[in-house]
């Protein structure tokens, strides 16, 4: 399908890992011009190097998403060089541990200076421009936020504020023709969780274990997949769509999860 993104400025926060690259992908291959934001300058080299590769035109800036002056520089700097943002992807973060018991308020608040602030500051700076092409924010939150899963109150309480950001600035920026959604992913097998669950003494049990709690074909949700939603409400294609959470996740949710 051609989703009417040829030469659409995007930005792509995390896009040289996991979702975010499958994100940065996708655009291009729908003929949109991803730009990568990461702090991870080998990743960075090598998305870059896959992406020219497959004919792909993008740009990349090694940030860290963490310093809002840096980052609003990084914004502001790419709506002026290309005259225009057409799109926003908040995808970076990482699900840290952080919990009530075995956390503290500093690594909370660390927490969410690492997984809630950066969405915040990337959508204040790039506003000016987003407004102007009458452009789309998507939100990548995570199941977390609805489900809860014990010991990661950072993580939790990030995500789920996001979803809650979507739903006030779809408000906010529907005057300016601004659309806002969120894309909530439940298991996904990107490298970020098969390191994760090393730390089971069977990880590909778990693994499996994992899999058959997932009602729609019992399997992980693959990056591209995620992608696929993301540049679809990047586009035209979802003129009429704004305030939505985009459940991409086999059923994991709202079905119920002991059916086997």
């Amino acid at each position: 399908m051609n989703l009417g993104l040829k030469g659409n400025v995007v930005l792509i926060t995390g896009g040289a890992k996991g979702i975010g690259a499958a994100i940065a992908r996708a655009c291009g291959r729908e003929g949109g011009f991803p730009i990568i934001l990461d702090r991870d300058e080998l990743a960075i080299h090598k998305i870059q190097s896959e992406l020219h590769e497959e004919g792909i035109k993008a740009d990349t800036i090694q940030v860290e998403l963490t310093n809002s002056p840096d980052t609003s520089l990084a914004v502001e700097t790419v709506g002026h060089k290309y005259g225009r943002i057409d799109g926003l992807v908040n995808n970076a973060g990482v699900n840290d541990g952080v919990g009530l018991e075995n956390g503290s308020p500093d690594r909370f608040a660390s927490s969410l200076n690492c997984n809630l602030t950066h969405y915040f500051t990337m959508a204040h700076a790039a506003l000016p421009f987003l407004k102007q092409s009458k452009g789309s924010i998507v939100n990548i939150s995570s199941k977390v936020a609805i489900t809860g899963q014990g010991g990661t109150s950072g993580y939790a309480a990030a995500k789920g504020a996001i979803l809650e950001l979507t739903l006030e600035w779809a408000e906010e920026l529907s005057t300016y023709g601004v659309r806002v959604n969120a894309v909530v992913p439940a298991e996904v097998l990107t490298s970020q969780y098969k390191n994760w669950v090393k730390k089971f003494d069977d990880p590909e049990e778990e693994l499996r274990r994992i899999a058959a709690r997932i009602p729609l074909g019992h399997r992980m949700t693959e990056p591209s997949e995620i992608a696929a939603m993301t540049v679809f409400l990047l586009s035209s294609k979802s003129a009429g769509i704004s305030g939505q959470h985009l459940f991409v996740d086999g059923g994991y949710v709202h079905l119920d999860r002991r059916l086997t």
